[in-house]
C-alpha cells in the first residue's frame, strides 16, 4: 500500500506556529487513509526542535528552493534568522519520506516549510504569493509529488484509479 507523507497539523495535532491544528476539509478521506495505515505524519519544524507556539516565520523575498540553494533566508517576525533550521527540517523530512517510500505528500499550504502553491511574501503583512516552502522544494527535487491540503480529494481519486 502506498504511504503518504502528511503535515501533522492536518491530522488534528496542535503543532502550527500558533499552537493550533488546521482543518483540511477532507477529514473523512484522511481518516480513511489513517485507518489503512497509509499516513506518515510529520511537522518539519517540530522534528528539528522548534517549540509550539513559536514566532511566525516567512521566507524573505524568494522561495524554498532559493533557501535550499543558500540564496534566501527564513526569518521569524522577531528578526531571528532560522534558515539553518528550515534547511535541516527539509532534509530530515525528505529522509523520512524516502524511508517510508512516499511518492506523495500532503502538506499545509502557506507555510515556509510546507507551502506548495503559495507562501507569504516575507513582509509579515499577510500577503500571499505563488511559491513553495523549503520542505516542499526538497521533496519535489527528489521526485515526490506535493499536494496542498485542498488537493486531498484529487490525490484520493488518483490513488483509487491505480
Amino acid at each position: 500500500m502506498e504511504r503518504i507523507l502528511i503535515s501533522a497539523c492536518l491530522l488534528g495535532r496542535p503543532v502550527r506556529y500558533n499552537g493550533t491544528d488546521k482543518a483540511s476539509g477532507a477529514e473523512e478521506i484522511l481518516a480513511h487513509w489513517q485507518g489503512q495505515g497509509r499516513l506518515v505524519p510529520v511537522c518539519p519544524e517540530i522534528a528539528v526542535g522548534f517549540p509550539t507556539p513559536r514566532p511566525p516565520a516567512e521566507i524573505t523575498h524568494a522561495g524554498g528552493a532559493d533557501v535550499l540553494a543558500g540564496q534566501a533566508r527564513v526569518l521569524e517576525k522577531t528578526g531571528q534568522d532560522v534558515t539553518s533550521l528550515y534547511v535541516r527540517a527539509a532534509q530530515e523530512t525528505l529522509k523520512l519520506a524516502q524511508k517510508h517510500g512516499c511518492r506523495h505528500a500532503v502538506l499545509t499550504d502557506g507555510s515556509p516549510s510546507c507551502g506548495s502553491s503559495f507562501i507569504y511574501d516575507g513582509s509579515f503583512g499577510g500577503i500571499q504569493k505563488s511559491g513553495m516552502g523549503t520542505t516542499t522544494a526538497a521533496l519535489r527535487a527528489a521526485g515526490i509529488t506535493v499536494w496542498p491540503e485542498t488537493g486531498v480529494a484529487a490525490l484520493d481519486a488518483l490513488l483509487r484509479a491505480h
